[in-house]
């Protein structure tokens, strides 16, 4: 279900349909708004070239936070692909563990027979 939600940004009324909840959509409209506000006073630009502005920086901030989780990603692939191959390997290794605890057992009661054979 969407919700009309009614924000002003920059005394200018601005209705938006959203399936966000609209305590959501209003802190965003001041986030918006507040950053707005900060680059007309700094720079003394309009609230259009302010708004490009704002829309230009969170436009890098997504892009870079869209690299970082690709990043992330990658980096969690390898870890994943890392323990498969790990998990391989120690599989290997518990095999081979068994085959050499089985062949100790064979040399044991291939030296208890010898020594019974010597007794004899």
């Amino acid at each position: 279900m969407l919700n009309e939600v009614k924000v002003i940004i920059c005394g200018k009324e601005y209705k938006i349909k959203t399936a966000e909840a609209p305590n959501y959509v209003y802190a965003l409209a001041r986030a918006l708004e507040t950053k707005i506000t900060e680059i007309t006073a700094a720079s003394g630009s309009s609230p259009y070239a302010a708004s490009i502005m704002v829309a230009m920086a969170l436009l890098d901030d997504l892009n870079k936070s869209n690299q970082r989780l690709d990043n992330i990603r990658d980096q969690t692939k390898e870890y994943v692909d890392e323990a498969g191959r790990t998990r391989i390997e120690r599989d290997a290794a518990q095999k081979e563990i068994e085959v050499l605890k089985s062949k100790i057992t064979q040399l044991e009661n291939m030296v208890k027979l010898k020594q019974l054979s010597d007794s004899i």
